[in-house]
Order: structure tokens, then sequence, then C-alpha cells
């Protein structure tokens, strides 16, 4: 942790032994504390209220007042506490749980349930490191910042990736904690003619991404699909590699091919890593044809991908901080000088479909 300060942590689940194993969990972290857990959103609206806690660790599901309800309440109370959402991996459970993501939670993580057994030290890994990853990135944003000129020749005038008129021909885009929110809101703004395909890797537990992808299809003018191993990408369709899985862009018979390797180690911690697909997507379409976006996010993955694909004369963009959930791997690719246009999360469509069209 970047300071010593012990972070106050809320508890809710209608579980017993779910809101033991996660107060467990927390309680051997020497800078989290517990300070109260509850069984319903009506304890979790009453007791953020009373002890203010630094993070809610929430279920969806529970009696008197669901998990969703209790976000509305706590938006109605101007209460701003990020919330780490409890989601079991069913239809239903994934519906709700990026419902709870559009309403403002920061993440979620996957619960012990019936469907779907969780070793208890693997869970401890997930949730601290996200408890860990959004406070980490709170205090660097606060102490690290971008070089003023930076921003300046970024956001305005000078931008090295129209120099070579290249026309693009993919989009690729990296995301993880705060990502689903901004996702929508990106693809959501792609007119229904866009023709080009958009590369998606999303951080996220496998068995979500599809649902996931479905959600985003509903809503999107653009066709949104789950990859799939050995599919050819087509234009107008957006690709969300797979949870658990490595997605990469392969060149064969004509065309480009989307490969999955869930055998393929973890690249930065992750896998579905930003990092694997931008290399991949690089090489097979040449950096200079493409548009590659890194948005909000703990960590580094993508970084040194997007730089790459910056320095090969591509154009890059990334997420700003004020939009951010974590400004964390945006902040990263910025410092490193991989960043072409540094924009709020409302302008990044606008400002991909100019890039292509002054690219046409």
């Amino acid at each position: 942790m970047i300071e010593s300060k012990i972070k106050k942590i809320l508890i809710i689940d209608d579980s017993l032994l779910v809101r033991n194993i996660i107060a467990d969990i927390v309680a051997k972290e020497a800078d989290l504390d517990v300070i109260a857990t509850g069984k319903t959103g009506l304890d979790c609206v009453e007791l953020a209220k009373k002890l203010r806690p630094d993070l809610i660790i929430l279920d969806i599901e529970m009696p008197v007042l669901d998990g969703l309800s209790a976000l509305d309440e706590l938006k109605k109370l101007n209460l701003k506490i990020p919330v780490i959402m409890l989601s079991v991996l069913t239809q239903h459970g994934a519906d709700a749980t990026f419902k709870a993501l559009e309403k403002g939670a920061i993440d979620f993580i996957s619960k012990p349930s019936a469907q779907m057994k969780v070793d208890p030290k693997e869970l401890g890994r997930i949730l601290v490191s996200r408890v860990r990853g959004y406070f980490d990135g709170l205090e660097k944003s606060k102490i690290i910042e971008v070089h003023p000129s930076k921003k300046e020749s970024t956001i305005h005038t000078q931008n090295k990736g129209f120099q070579k008129k290249d026309k693009i021909e993919a989009i690729c885009i990296g995301t993880s904690t705060g990502g689903p929110k901004a996702l929508h809101t990106v693809l959501m703004s792609f007119p229904a003619d866009f023709a080009l395909p958009i590369l998606v890797v999303q951080h996220m537990p496998q068995g979500f991404t599809k649902a996931f992808a479905e959600r985003l299809d509903s809503l999107s003018k653009l066709r949104v699909k789950e990859a799939e191993h050995d599919e050819i990408v087509q234009n107008g369709t957006v690709y969300i590699a797979p949870g658990d899985h490595q997605m990469t862009i392969v060149a064969k018979s004509g065309g480009r091919y989307i490969q999955l390797d869930q055998s393929a180690p973890q690249v930065n911690g992750h896998r579905p890593s930003i990092e694997v697909l931008f290399d991949s997507a690089r090489s097979v379409y040449g950096a200079s044809h493409l548009v590659a976006i890194i948005m909000t996010g703990m960590g580094k993955d993508g970084s040194l991908a997007i730089k790459k694909i910056h320095d090969e004369n591509g154009y890059t963009i990334a997420q700003d901080e004020e939009s951010s959930i974590i400004f964390g791997m945006n902040r990263q690719a910025i410092e490193m000088g991989g960043i072409e246009r540094i924009v709020p999360l409302d302008r990044i469509t606008n400002t991909i479909l100019d890039s292509v069209k002054q690219r046409g």
C-alpha cells in the first residue's frame, strides 16, 4: 500500500458463511479492518451512513433490500463510497452484476456458491488485490501527475499518428477495473455502419465475458460477441476476449483469425492480457493500421504494447484521469510516452471515429 492508514471495510451478505469467510480474509491484512458486517441492503445503507467505511463489499441477492437497490440508496444519499460486488456465476447473477457496475460499483468478484466452489485462498488473493489495487490507484493519482507539456501536446496539437496516412484496419481496446461501464459508454456511441473490427480485452473471470458480450450486444448498434477460437475477424463486429483465455490474432487463408489459448501463461497477472492482444494485432495488422485505446484499470497491463504501437506510428488514446475509476494502466501508458490523445470517457468514441476518418 502507498500509505499506512488502515482502510475500513464494510461487508454485506445474507450468508453468514460468506460473511465469515470474507471477514477472515480481510482480518489477516494489517492495513485492512472489518468495521461491521450486515445481511441486507438496508443494513448496508444504515451502516454506511453511520460508519462511513472506506469501501463496501456488497452481495447482490439479499432480503429486505437487494444490492442493486442499496446502490441506488447510497447514490441518493450522495455517499461516495466505493463498492465491490459479490457475484454468483449464473445468467441472472451476471446480468445483475453488470447492472450494478452501470450503477457505479467499481468491480466485482465471484463468491462461493452451490454452482461455483471458490478456493478460499484464491478468493482471498483476488479480493485483497482488488481492494489494495483500488486504494493504491487513488494514492498514486494524488502524487503522480502527467507532465503538463505532454498533456498540452497530446490533447491539442502534436499528433504523430496522423503523419503517415496508412488506412486504419482495426481498433484495439484494453480495460480493467471500471471497464464494463466504460466500455458500455464507448460502444454505445458507435454508429451502426462502423465498418472495422473492434478487439477488446476486459479483465473479467471466465463465465462472465459471454454474459457481458450478450448484454452489450443487446444495447449496441454494433454486433458484440464473445470471441471464439479460429473464427474469422469480420468488420463491424466487437470481439470480447473470453475470461481465462489469451486472445491473439493470426493471418492465414487470406484473412485474420482469432486464436484462443487457455493454457498460455498469464501476462502481467492476467489471462486475457491486453499486452498479448495488442502485440499480436501490431504484428498482424501493422501498428500504423491500428487505433489502440487503453482505459481505466489497475496495474500496467497493455502499457508496454501500446507504447510499441505508438512508436511504430499507430494512433493511441488513453482515457483521462478524471473519468477513470482507476487511473492505473492508462497512467502508466501516458508516463511511458505511448499516448497521442488523452480524452474523457465520453469523447473516446468520437476520437476513434475522427482518427479513422482522417486516415481514410
